[in-house]
């Protein structure tokens, strides 16, 4: 496996000006001959589909869920990162640079990080032209507020609701491409393989979700903007019908998956109230800004919060880390709030959660202010919990939120199968072991509206269009690999639901690869899921009969069925990763005040993965990582 990051040569501010100079081109007549498939229309899938309808190239664009609109991008809220430096508080492209390779704890390439600092500016003035309501000032100018991991305001927002009012702007420039043909939109649909023909990517088999018709559809080049796999944890603030199929079944044809170990825990999540909750739910980070986050200082104190006094509250996030306080970057605080709750000094049922208080900034701004910037946020807590947090702090806690690692990519967007591109979540490239907030939807937008589309002909200009038809002998066989394995998983009749094997699967992971690991219980782990996987290929219960119908229980099945395999890799590459950095923290590895200790001497790389068989263990493969523009450095927030 050759994994050529294709990384351009000369000055960092320089690479990618010259890169665009240098990639081939296809001519405006000749892009209407080649056809792409974008499978996934969240913030990344459907920014790139968009902006490749809109320069001529012909577009299959694949979702699962019945609209674009209903792509999990809507669910974020705080905001979107860019080096605007309106403020005038010092930022620039440069800081969000190093900012972001600070916040990933020196774990992602210089490269890809820099031009994803250098487009963020274009993001920004796109979406205004798309019609995105962005906060505005006083005066009309957009408004920032800061986010963890940063000591300036880049983050523009619209109140709580960024990525519903992005993913729109996104929609209107997809419908437009959709109406005037060059997009063909295929909603209710799931990728269930890829077919490789002579090494590309050429296609793609999938799954009518409402009739369970399986089709073939033919390409010149494929791309997969499916998300993340946070779901392996079956509880997390992902959608429900997030999962890792794509991106995995791309892997098991050849694909590198890169540092799968690599999970987000977010701080601010709405606590876990009960054994059978199916998700948890975020709070947006962007209430650090105006809360503060506490506990008491006394180990089992079950006062109300408002009887216990100042002198008994432990600000922890603003003792330990003074330069950012309560925006200390997201695994930072994580950790802190898991210390906190070890220490016995936990709130709420079970003693899992910390104290997200308001009271002084509704004293220093009033409640208007604090409602016109989280109202929405404040209305959905008081929903879920009924408890009120205008009178009474948040309770929250960690909980998995968003995956760093990912199919690995070159700096062109394009894994190791030629033909074959990944972007937003889906790749590993830009956020290293750690990211930072506003960061997710910034990185979408820049792959699918600013990188992809230039990078994309790159490739396609080397190839003859449509070389590969869907009756090609290759989609033969991956078809017939298709219906075999939901035959299999039709023909089982076990007595356990799919969401009890989930539910166990995800426990495992969550206690032996979750916000701590360490090697007994990575080595326990990797015991106990592939005995889980044997029970689940005997036991589960797949109700319907047939394939050739509306079944949510077979498509649930398949993704988990993935996910068995997965977290097992998944807790093989934390096993191997013998030092902490971001979200990767392994208990051996700390230093004398509990934070993460890495070791660049031996783990400076990316950790890419080579599928060699489902009873057998991955083959590693590593990238070296580079820093020229920056020092590896300890990473402190204090």
């Amino acid at each position: 496996m050759n994994l050529d990051s294709n990384i351009p040569s000369g000055p960092l501010e320089k690479k990618w000006e010259s890169r665009r100079f240098d990639l081939k081109l296809v001519n405006p007549a000749n892009k209407r001959k080649y056809n792409i498939i974008v499978v996934g229309t969240g913030l990344a899938g459907g920014s790139a589909a968009a902006t490749l309808g809109e320069l001529g190239y012909n577009v299959k664009a694949f979702c699962h869920n019945d609209s674009p609109r209903r792509a999990h991008s809507i669910a974020a809220q705080g905001g979107i990162n860019a080096a605007k430096n309106y403020q005038g508080d010092g930022d620039s492209v440069f800081r969000l640079f190093y900012d972001t390779i600070k916040g990933g704890d020196f774990r992602a390439r210089e490269a890809n990080v820099y031009r994803l600092a250098e487009v963020s500016t274009n993001i920004i003035d796109q979406c205004v032209a798309q019609g995105v309501p962005f906060a505005r000032e006083y005066g009309g100018y957009l408004a920032n507020r800061s986010f963890g991991g940063a000591q300036v305001s880049r983050t523009f927002y619209a109140r709580g609701q960024t990525g519903q009012q992005l993913l729109l702007g996104c929609y209107q420039a997809l419908s437009r491409q959709v109406a005037s043909g060059q997009v063909k939109m295929y909603p209710r649909t799931e990728m269930l393989d890829i077919v490789v023909v002579d090494g590309h990517a050429r296609g793609i088999i999938t799954r009518n979700l409402v009739t369970g018709k399986i089709e073939r559809h033919a390409a010149d080049a494929v791309v997969l903007a499916t998300g993340g796999y946070g779901n392996v944890f079956y509880l997390s603030t992902n959608a429900k019908n997030c999962n890792v199929t794509a991106a995995f079944r791309a892997y098991k044809r050849g694909a590198a998956f890169a540092n799968p170990c690599y999970t987000q825990i977010h701080p601010t999540c709405i606590p876990v109230s009960g054994d059978y909750q199916s998700k948890l739910t975020l709070m947006s980070e962007s209430l650090r800004n105006d809360g503060r986050i506490w506990v008491p200082k006394k180990q089992g104190d079950t006062r109300a919060p408002g009887d216990i006094p100042e002198s008994e509250r432990d600000y922890y996030l603003e003792r330990k880390y003074p330069s950012f306080g309560n925006l200390a970057p997201r695994d930072v605080a994580s950790r802190a709030a898991k210390e906190a709750c070890d220490d016995g000094r936990g709130v709420g049922p079970g003693g899992l959660g910390v104290y997200l208080d308001f009271a002084d900034s509704i004293a220093r701004l009033g409640e208007d202010a604090i409602r016109q910037r989280y109202g929405n946020l404040f209305h959905m807590y008081a929903k879920i919990t009924g408890e009120d947090p205008y009178k009474s702090p948040m309770r929250i806690y960690p909980a998995v939120h968003y995956t760093m690692g990912g199919l690995w990519v070159d700096y062109h967007l394009m894994t190791n199968v030629p033909g074959l591109y990944a972007i937003g979540e889906a790749n590993f490239s830009d956020h290293g072991a750690n990211r930072l907030g506003a960061s997710a939807l910034m990185q979408g937008l820049a792959d699918g509206y600013f990188v992809l589309p230039y990078t994309i002909s790159d490739y396609l200009a080397s190839q003859k269009p449509g070389s590969v038809d869907d009756q090609h002998a290759a989609f033969d066989a991956c078809e017939t690999d298709v219906r075999e394995r939901v035959a299999k998983l039709l023909d089982i009749n076990g007595k356990r639901t799919v969401d009890s094997f989930h539910r166990e699967l995800g426990k495992i992971i969550w206690d032996e690869c979750g916000m701590a690991r360490n090697k007994a219980g990575l080595k326990q782990a990797l015991q106990k899921i592939p005995a889980l996987r044997e029970e689940f290929w005997e036991n589960v219960c797949v109700p319907g009969g047939t394939g050739e119908t509306f079944n949510q229980s077979l498509e649930k099945a398949g993704r988990v069925a993935d996910f068995m395999e997965f977290g097992e890799m998944m807790c093989r590459d934390a096993l191997v990763r013998e030092e902490s950095c971001g979200g990767h923290l392994r208990e051996e590895h700390q230093t004398a005040d509990g934070e993460a200790k890495r070791d660049d001497e031996n783990f400076c790389h990316a950790t890419a993965w080579e599928f060699q068989g489902v009873d057998k263990a991955p083959k590693e493969h590593r990238e070296p990582l580079e820093f020229e523009n920056v020092e590896l450095a300890v990473r402190s927030y204090k």
